[in-house]
């Protein structure tokens, strides 16, 4: 028996009332704690006074207040922002999935480099998912693959005839090509990426459809959650992670329908969209240097730079494979946090685009967000000072860390009633101590070409 067999599937017939949170059961409980925990933790902060040694340090030394005074006022930004996050997250409803007999024609696109076995499992959990054959395509491009992947497609595409057309590049041209041929050759009125690592619940792809319904969307996010969660501590951690990031940072991005990435592990465009930006999203650069990662943002700015909105689907779940040792963790981020910086240039130019609403609300989200790197990494640099002449001072900092774990916590929670949260709290401290360094690197050599695991 494959993973895949083991994987818990969606039902058919799943209700939709299951994936929206605010009808289950207890959720008003849920709600009223995420509302307390936030209360909760502006008091301890200001009633332990676990930022006085900030102050101390301001009425002592003149020079630090050009650092405190904004980092106080970034962080009263931060919660309010916070706060009106939580609101529209409380609002996000998920959206209705495609009915069986009217889904539209829908290719599936999926590149794969050096994956081996893996691959095969992808193609199979899309030619099970629950859609219409007739309407469904699965297209695999090999990326020139130096191991035995080549053979796994090939075994895959004999196991689905007519289903699964499939193309070998010679040598590897990186992702971003692979995703084109897909796009080029694709029939579907909808494609759908998902990576080669990835396999897809039963009714993902219906999900996936049921958005495009609207002629306002143009891309769909779906929820992405780690399929090798017993590998470690570090997939363990990223469960949660990724639970924040896909269920409520993009549930909130959805209620004004730019959600800003839409992930390459799982994402659905419009296919007359794509086909209109394609060759300038093939052809980008970025300081003159080809852009080569950060495909799945990028295509999402173009558009966004439609016109089109972009949403997130609860219903749509993917469970891809994340990195379980350090190294390659670092280099996910690494890549990730280049791409962001780049992608978040461009939007910069986009969000005015938008409607009025939406542009507000993306505005001033950037801005707060934005904000942290400098102003946090001033505050940063300035505590480790203080901790030199105040060591107790360190005491302080673990216990703010451990506060704002445990709020995000409830979030999880949440969204997934599962004890895994725990790794949530491991993973605020891992990140805070392991890696730190990784987006000041990302910022110093954003023009860098490498996949760093191509």
């Amino acid at each position: 028996m494959s993973p895949f067999d083991a994987m818990p599937q969606l039902s058919n017939t799943k209700s939709l009332a299951q994936h929206n949170l605010h009808l289950m059961p207890w959720d008003g409980l849920y709600r009223a704690a995420i509302l307390l925990g936030l209360a909760v933790t502006l008091y301890v902060s200001f009633r332990w006074a676990l930022f006085q040694p900030l102050l101390r340090s301001a009425e002592e030394h003149h020079w630090t207040r050009f650092i405190v005074h904004p980092s106080i006022l970034w962080m009263l930004m931060g919660v309010l922002m916070l706060v009106f996050r939580t609101l529209l997250w409380f609002r996000y409803r998920t959206p209705e999935s495609a009915v069986y007999a009217e889904a539209p024609p829908l290719t599936v696109v999926i590149p794969a480099y050096n994956e081996g076995p893996m691959v095969a499992q992808s193609i199979d959990s899309v030619a099970a998912a629950f859609y219409p054959h007739g309407r469904l395509e699965i297209f695999v491009v090999d990326d020139g693959s130096r191991d035995d992947t080549w053979e796994h497609i090939e075994a895959a595409a004999r196991r689905h005839p007519g289903l699964v057309t499939t193309l070998r590049f010679e040598k590897n041209r990186g992702k971003r090509a692979a995703l084109e041929a897909g796009f080029r050759h694709a029939r579907g009125d909808i494609v759908v990426t998902i990576d080669s690592d990835s396999v897809i619940e039963r009714g993902t792809l219906l999900a996936m459809a049921g958005p495009f319904r609207d002629p306002k969307v143009g891309a769909v996010a779906g929820k992405v959650t780690v399929y090798n969660r017993g590998d470690g501590l570090i997939p363990r951690m990223l469960k949660v992670r990724y639970a924040l990031s896909f269920d409520y940072l993009r549930a909130v991005q959805s209620t004004y329908g730019t959600v800003y990435c839409c992930p390459g592990a799982l994402a659905g465009y419009r296919a007359s969209v794509v086909r209109a930006v394609l060759d300038d999203w093939v052809q980008q650069r970025f300081f003159g240097v080809a852009c080569t990662y950060g495909e799945d943002r990028s295509m999402t700015n173009y558009i966004l730079a439609q016109g089109y909105d972009t949403v997130y689907q609860r219903a749509a779940v993917v469970h891809t494979v994340v990195p379980h040792s350090y190294m390659k963790l670092c280099k996910m981020f690494l890549r990730w946090d280049r791409s962001y910086i780049r992608e978040e240039i461009r939007f910069a130019g986009i969000v005015w685009k938008r409607p009025l609403t939406a542009r507000a609300i993306a505005v001033a989200d950037a801005f707060v967000t934005n904000l942290r790197y400098p102003i946090s990494w001033a505050a940063l640099a300035l505590l480790v000072a203080i901790i030199v002449w105040h060591p107790a001072t360190l005491l302080r900092f673990l216990c703010a860390i451990g506060i704002m774990a445990c709020l995000n916590m409830l979030y999880y929670l949440r969204s997934e009633r599962s004890w895994d949260f725990v790794y949530g709290i491991f993973y605020s401290y891992y990140s805070a101590f392991a890696l730190f360094w990784v987006f000041p690197y990302a910022v110093l050599t954003v023009r860098a070409k490498s996949w760093l695991t191509r």
